[in-house]
């Protein structure tokens, strides 16, 4: 599952032209994302950082699969966040159910990053699942 929601309306985000580079924190992962060749896993809005995260084999929660219908993809993006979509009024109501909000927050499957600015992204402590089924 993953990609969009249906009953959401969402203006489609600027890809970005040039490379950059996300770090997931505490991970401590840096991932190099070239725009001609942008590693996919099919979930989340299609270049979103969870989207290259879930391809880059670094785990963030995503309980709704990326449809921007719960807040378990909570993260906080402590530098490059001018350089991601703006956030839409769908994405606000379900932050506004995560822990720990602050200015910084996202969801990691609607943020999609421009590529003006490399990105470093911290997965809060809440929101690593360590146990999995």
């Amino acid at each position: 599952m993953g990609g969009t929601n249906p009953y959401l309306h969402t203006p489609e985000p600027l890809l970005a032209q040039k490379k950059y580079s996300i770090t997931y924190l505490p991970q401590n992962k840096t991932i190099e994302v070239d725009p001609t060749a942008l590693p996919t896993s099919a979930t989340g809005l299609f270049g979103s950082i969870l989207d290259i995260a879930l391809a880059s084999g670094i785990e963030i929660d995503h309980a709704c699969g990326g449809v921007c219908a719960c807040s378990t993809c909570h993260i906080l993006v402590t530098e490059g966040l001018d350089s991601c979509n703006l956030s839409t009024d769908d994405e606000e109501d379900q932050l506004e159910k995560a822990p720990g909000l602050t200015p910084q927050s996202r969801l990691a499957c609607q943020s999609v990053a421009n590529g003006t600015k490399n990105l470093v992204i911290q997965i809060p402590h809440w929101n690593r699942n360590l146990v999995r089924e």
